[in-house]
């Protein structure tokens, strides 16, 4: 049997980077349009639309307004590494924080010398052919393994760095402030998540319950659970009611209440008496959150409860 070469060796897969600028310009067509009126269209088409793609519509009509202040990590939440730590103490940074990529830096993040990969830190501790180890743990490697980053402005739109990360084949760049120091990091997954949501990796923990009831008007659930999930679960409608068309998650709940992305531990209080307490978040996303009935929040501050 002979292989035809029309279809095997001239015929190439596009890259993981071409397929994702594709499926963004795809989204992005509707980027600067009205989603109302996008959304009216496809209804009155007659085509149905699923709610993870109106928010997709949502958020891609969006996409061009929004700048790099409104997708990055913030200064305090970046993960570097100093350009003088040995290979295995980058090894052990990259094993910590299961990033694939971090900055390099002398002495601090406003002397940034550019990231490292973290394959080309495995790299040198496989062993190759003959059992040997390219580097010993306690050589210092990064002065030779470090990559070029990029340098953009705290406003530049997202369209504009998507550009500029593809010219340069580049998928991380620190944010600058006016003086020159640095004010946050963004990668090329902030802005693919923009448009089509969060991603979860294979480190995320998938198998954990959307929601678990923990027993006296207590449950934890994912961010991302529907609220009317959430609520045929707990017997409660916790919809604001001049914002019941714009919040269709707990997260966005939570999001709503506080006005922002809320840091771990903050607690808010619903009108119904529920509270909602932030466990798990980033600079960026609600992930889990602990919501408690009122008769649990009375319970827990006896002395605040109301006297007749």
């Amino acid at each position: 049997m002979t292989d035809d070469p029309s279809s095997s060796s001239n015929t190439k897969k596009p890259s993981l980077w071409k397929r994702w600028t594709q499926k963004l310009r795809r989204q992005n067509a509707y980027a600067g349009l009205d989603p109302a009126e996008l959304l009216r269209e496809r209804a009155q088409s007659g085509e149905t639309i699923e709610r993870n793609q109106k928010d997709m519509i949502v958020k891609a009509a969006s996409f061009d307004r929004l700048s790099v202040n409104d997708v990055m990590v913030p200064r305090a939440d970046i993960t570097a590494v100093d350009i003088d730590m040995t290979l295995g103490e980058v090894a052990r940074m990259f094993e910590i924080h299961q990033h694939s990529r971090m900055p390099v830096y002398a002495e601090n993040l406003d002397t940034p010398l550019g990231f490292v990969h973290v394959k080309d830190i495995l790299a040198l501790l496989i062993p190759d052919e003959a059992g040997q180890i390219k580097a010993k743990l306690d050589d210092l490697v990064l002065p030779r393994l470090k990559r070029d980053l990029l340098y953009v402005p705290i406003s530049m739109k997202l369209p504009n760095l998507l550009l500029q990360m593809r010219a340069k084949r580049c998928h991380m760049a620190l944010v600058i402030d006016e003086y020159g120091g640095t004010d946050g990091l963004v990668t090329i997954e902030d802005l693919v998540e923009e448009i089509i949501g969060d991603i979860d990796d294979e480190h995320d923990d998938l198998d954990q319950d959307l929601i678990v009831d923990t027993g006296n008007g207590v449950w934890e659930a994912d961010a991302r659970v529907e609220l009317d999930e959430f609520s045929e679960r707990a017997g409660v409608d916790l919809t604001l009611e001049d914002m019941e068309d714009d919040i269709d998650t707990l997260g966005g709940l939570v999001f709503a209440l506080a006005g922002r992305v809320p840091p771990r531990g903050e607690i808010l209080h619903h009108p119904t008496g529920f509270d909602l307490e932030v466990i798990d978040a980033d600079p960026r996303r609600i992930k889990r959150v602990r919501i408690r009935s009122a008769m649990a929040v009375e319970a827990a501050n006896p002395s605040q409860a109301p006297t007749a």
